[in-house]
């Protein structure tokens, strides 16, 4: 017996980028955080885009057929990504281009994955082209799986604000403590080996909305803010799930607030990994 997946059509939200060429897979794995290379063909990973500081300017889905890569971005970053990236192709065989306008994409959740789908992870898949058969999801849909998987995208208020260990991408196989040099590889390995993590990502629940890019408190931090919100959706039980990036003092003390560090309690949830 099969069960169909949720079908979640990505296309209003988020852009496609098609990197292609012969230099292709070496050049994409000399910027981003994973490991490019190992990608095999039909498969698809979280990597993320650093400034040489270390810290995560674009996150995406990155997918590998056979002419070359797919990234899945939201589509407010697609023209400046592109852009970005074709500042650092010089000599190298590689074609940056925006394929939106023909690539269709969905986002398929639980269910049996059909073929020629990537798979991010055991929950979550990705169709670029024609819609494959399943159940009519919804962008918000995917968006609230994602913040209950714990997985960060950077949105247009988070830019450079935090390395990729305290959006847990380390913990999502976002990135590669093996791989050769990328732009902040340093930094990023530092604070994986040094132990000065001082951030992680955490699970909330708020009774009001929230949004990325707004500050969060503790009243261990009084006044200074002890956080920022990554990523918020409506809840169907109820208010709102969020993704916070916190000091990991307050996250111990569970002690998190909106707005002011007597606003509304966030309430921390679970994530399915450990911090």
């Amino acid at each position: 017996m099969t069960s169909e997946p949720l079908v979640c059509d990505l296309s209003p939200s988020n852009a496609v980028l098609r990197v292609s060429g012969d230099d292709a897979a070496e050049f994409l794995h000399n910027q981003f955080t994973n490991d490019v290379k190992a990608l095999a063909v039909g498969s698809a990973h979280w990597s993320g885009w650093c400034t040489p500081k270390g810290r995560l300017l674009y996150t995406f889905a990155l997918a590998r057929d056979a002419q070359g890569f797919l990234l899945l971005l939201p589509a407010e970053f697609a023209e400046a990504l592109a852009k970005r990236l074709r500042l650092f192709i010089l000599r190298s065989k590689a074609k940056v281009e925006d394929v939106s306008a023909t690539t269709p994409r969905f986002g398929l959740l639980g269910g049996d994955i059909p073929e020629g789908a990537f798979r991010l992870d055991a929950g979550r898949a990705l169709v670029f082209g024609a819609p494959p058969p399943g159940r009519a999801g919804t962008p918000a849909q995917w968006t609230l799986s994602l913040i209950r998987a714990g997985i960060v995208q950077v949105a247009a208020g988070t830019q450079e604000e935090f390395v990729p260990q305290m959006a847990n991408y380390d913990l999502i196989g976002g990135v590669s403590f093996k791989k050769g040099c990328y732009p902040g590889q340093e930094i990023v390995a530092r604070t994986q080996y040094r132990g000065i993590l001082k951030k992680r990502t955490v699970r909330v629940h708020s009774a009001g909305p929230l949004a990325p890019g707004e500050k969060v408190y503790s009243a261990a931090f009084g006044e200074q803010a002890a956080g920022i919100v990554a990523a918020a959706a409506p809840a169907p039980e109820g208010g709102y799930e969020a993704l916070v990036v916190a000091q990991l003092e307050a996250i111990a003390q569970k002690s998190l607030h909106a707005a002011s560090p007597a606003g509304p309690a966030l309430e921390i949830l679970a994530l399915p990994y450990a911090l």
